[in-house]
This record gives structure tokens, C-alpha cells and sequence, in this order.
């Protein structure tokens, strides 16, 4: 499953889907990935996405575009997860070089 999300991130990935590739109850694949991976299986596909954002964002690509890029709804829907994960706006990532 996780090749399958790293793969896949750009799409929007649902759990249901997820469960009938492993050909696992929804449950059972969240304990079971849990227990693997020490995330559930939508906050492991954030981390994949944010850390596809930082390796944009530090090649100078607008912030828009590696929203797109990155499977985010948005540009403010990757701001949110990008502050709480990172901790500064993905602006002030990018300003910083890092």
C-alpha cells in the first residue's frame, strides 16, 4: 500500500478504494497500515505530498503550481497542511531557500 500511495499520490486516493486493492475492510487496512507505518493511510499520503512540495518549492516553482502538482485541491488547501506539518507557510519556505 504504501508503493501504491507514493505512486499515486497526485490522484485523490479514497480509503474505499485503498481497502478493495489490499483486499482489506476499510478498518483493518487503517489498524493494519497504522501498525506498519505509525500513520494512518490519508496522513502517510500527506507526508508524501508535503515532502513532493518542499523539493518543488526549494526548484522555485510557484506555489500554485505545486499545489497542482502535488495533488492539493488548492493553493490554500496546501498552505494548511504545509504550515502544520512544516511550520511556516510554504511562501516562506521557499523565501527562506531551504
Amino acid at each position: 500500500m504504501r508503493e501504491y500511495l507514493e505512486a499515486q499520490y497526485t490522484e485523490n486516493i479514497s480509503l474505499d478504494a485503498i481497502a478493495r486493492i489490499a483486499n482489506l475492510s476499510p478498518f483493518y487496512l487503517i489498524r493494519t497500515f497504522r501498525k506498519c507505518t505509525g500513520l494512518p493511510p490519508h496522513e502517510y499520503l500527506t507526508q508524501i505530498r508535503i515532502a513532493r512540495a518542499k523539493t518543488l518549492l526549494a526548484q522555485g516553482n510557484a506555489i500554485s503550481q505545486v499545489a497542482d502538482n502535488t495533488g492539493f485541491a488548492d493553493q490554500s488547501h496546501l498552505t494548511r497542511y504545509f504550515k502544520r506539518i512544516v511550520g511556516v507557510t510554504p511562501g516562506q519556505y521557499q523565501h527562506r531557500g531551504q
